[in-house]
């Protein structure tokens, strides 16, 4: 068995929503000198397989088919 994190972020230069409500919500809680936030996603999987190349081929292609918006977000995958 492999275990894998994938994390998903957007892409720089797409604006963050999110992210800009978590930088307002942090500086409304007194914690000062907090700016540039972004939000993403982490995915942990254990993939039921011994073979790394196939683990990583199958992970990279579920994220180009549902884990990420390959438009506007990127991703890394991390085996362990």
């Amino acid at each position: 068995m492999i275990k894998a994190r994938v994390t998903v972020t957007l892409k720089n230069g797409v604006l963050d929503p999110q992210g800009k409500a978590i930088e307002g919500a942090l500086g409304a809680l007194g914690f000062d000198g907090i700016g540039q936030v972004r939000q993403g996603k982490v995915f942990d999987l254990q993939i039921e397989t011994g073979d790394k190349a196939k683990a990583e081929a199958d992970l990279k292609a579920m994220c180009e088919k549902l884990l990420a918006n390959t438009v506007i977000e990127n991703y890394t995958i991390a085996l362990a």
